[in-house]
């Protein structure tokens, strides 16, 4: 008994009605079309094409933008045998999803070609299946699957990764350094998370790609100072002292804080380190930062970590840990006379 054939076959005219008009080589034999019958449809003036390998497009004209996506993303899903999934992969992550600029395209940048510009449509899977680029499907290998976004009902992945991955194959400055400003100043994504990402790939190294991160970092700095003076004044907290340097009379430098409330003993800094204690616990940046905090919450002064995302998806969350931390002073010892001169 031949198990490729269907036990009840469909009649062709059940694909009509089917919705999209992609479909893979199983998905067809579970039509009842044999793979005889789907070659013949295939014949130069035919009804069907072939547009990727194991994935036909059911009519004639060009695949819509659409079209490919889907295509795409059944050729990663459906080509090659199924692997295990490895150790410290994520059990929600999905076997593939949309990356690279057609990634972008589907995030609204304006700066990305159209997807039906692209030549290719890049498309992440797990390093460990064996799956080959084909056709206009580019295929990317990840040592860990990041956790997708629904996005038109496409999977894709997240901004950062999804910029990684373009700027790995463009060679145009220009272009690199438009999709990077666009995903900053677009609140698309954090500098810091965008520098982290790029330094996984290894791309900082390209002179051009590190010349639009150093401007971005300053960049996301900035915005995140403006959105804490607008989150400050919104929900009226106390006026601070901006951007200073504490000092101990007559001793050493304890460092700078972006905001500091005297009265309160209280100090806010935004973190906009691009590696962060819970990505790599053992990063020699973190070894300054952790001295300064706990030399200032030793002598009595608390220290508040602001994200910028925070301050930009959430300021009222902000506002109130500190609140919090102004009003928990004066249950507080009294803390270490401080000097506090502008930076």
């Amino acid at each position: 008994m031949n198990h490729e054939t269907p036990l009840s076959p469909l009649p062709l005219r059940h694909l009509a009605g089917v919705q999209c008009r992609v479909l893979t080589a199983h998905q067809l034999r579970e039509y009842g079309v044999l793979p005889a019958e789907t070659a013949e449809r295939c014949r130069p003036g035919g009804p069907w094409r072939q547009i990727l390998p194991g994935v036909y497009l059911l009519h004639p004209g060009p695949a819509t933008s659409e079209e490919r996506l889907h295509a795409v993303l059944c050729y990663a899903l459906h080509r090659g045998p199924s692997v295990p999934r490895q150790g410290g992969g994520r059990p929600d992550a999905p076997a593939a999803m949309i990356t690279g600029l057609a990634a972008l395209a589907l995030h609204g940048f304006t700066s990305a070609p159209p997807l039906l510009a692209l030549d290719r449509i890049e498309v992440l899977v797990a390093r460990t299946r064996r799956l080959r680029s084909a056709g206009f499907a580019q295929i990317v290998r990840a040592q860990e699957m990041p956790v997708s976004q629904e996005v038109t009902g496409v999977p894709t992945a997240p901004v950062p990764r999804a910029l990684a991955d373009a700027v790995a194959r463009l060679t145009d400055a220009i272009s690199v350094r438009r999709l990077l400003t666009e995903a900053v100043r677009g609140g698309h994504c954090e500098a810091a998370a965008l520098v982290r990402e790029l330094s996984r790939a290894r791309l900082l190294t390209r002179p051009y790609v590190g010349e639009a991160v150093d401007a971005l970092m300053a960049e996301g700095r900035a915005l995140a100072e403006q959105r804490l003076y607008a989150m400050v004044h919104h929900h009226g907290l106390p006026d601070p002292c901006w951007n200073v340097d504490l000092r101990l009379p007559g001793g050493p430098h304890l460092g700078g804080v972006d905001a500091y409330w005297p009265e309160h003993a209280v100090a806010l800094e935004i973190d906009t380190r691009a590696v962060r204690p819970e990505d790599d616990p053992l990063h020699p940046l973190h070894a300054p930062c952790d001295r300064k905090r706990e030399h200032l919450e030793r002598l009595g002064i608390t220290v508040v970590h602001c994200l910028p995302r925070t301050l930009r998806d959430a300021p009222g969350q902000a506002a109130a840990v500190v609140r919090t931390a102004l009003m928990a002073a004066a249950d507080r010892e009294p803390s270490a006379y401080v000097v506090v001169l502008p930076r």
